[in-house]
């Protein structure tokens, strides 16, 4: 977790420098459901999960207007809620993802965002006692499964007032490793998320 944030953090700071040399900028809030194959009854035995269901939420950011409608984006989606493994411990993915961006316009009030990167997929296990404690950050109840992943994202956004967005989307994730019961646990390391986010625009026409 400490590598994500330092590497959301140093990509924040590249999206904020080029903001300048950007005509505009966007942020966004949203929610919706992840999507994943279901287990085969040799993968329930073998102790695999399928990773689906449940309300996540996201939050993101871009900078775009270059040369092309070219522009770059990161953004983070979680499970709002712990998820039952198996009834004996509880676990919550955060999938964390920083892409390139492609952004034309097809009309004054609509336009795409397609996005391709990569990222990490940081899986929280919960359980009932503390597993590490430090003076500065306390006692945690979790272990974090860290996966690398790649990233597909396509969404249409629909201008509704003023710099006002709101975008249905839909996005792609392998994650590596993901249905390795050592370290991931779940039936696929294909995942799929469904949602919708509103946004404002800073910036542009």
């Amino acid at each position: 977790m400490r590598k994500l944030t330092l590497l959301a953090c140093v990509f924040v700071f590249f999206l904020l420098a080029n903001f300048a040399f950007a005509q505009q900028g966007d942020i966004w809030f949203g929610g919706g459901t992840l999507m994943s194959p279901s287990p085969s009854t040799n993968e329930l035995a073998l102790g695999n999960l399928a990773e689906k269901g449940g309300t996540y939420l996201n939050l993101g950011g871009d900078v775009a207007g270059f040369k092309h409608h070219l522009g770059f984006m990161v953004e983070t989606s979680w499970r709002a809620s712990q998820a039952s493994y198996f009834s004996y411990e509880t676990y919550r993915p955060i999938l964390t993802d920083f892409n390139a961006l492609y952004q034309p316009h097809l009309s004054k009030k609509v336009g795409l965002d397609l996005s391709g990167g990569i990222g990490i997929d940081a899986t929280r296990f919960y359980v009932p006692y503390a597993t590490s404690c430090s003076y500065f950050s306390g006692c945690i109840n979790y272990n974090s499964q860290d996966h690398f992943m790649q990233h597909l994202g396509a969404g249409i956004r629909y201008y509704f007032w003023h710099h006002f967005f709101v975008r249905p989307e839909f996005h792609y994730y392998h994650v590596d490793g993901n249905n390795d019961p050592n370290t991931g646990g779940f039936t696929s390391n294909n995942l799929f998320r469904a949602s919708g986010s509103i946004g404002y625009t800073i910036g542009g026409d």
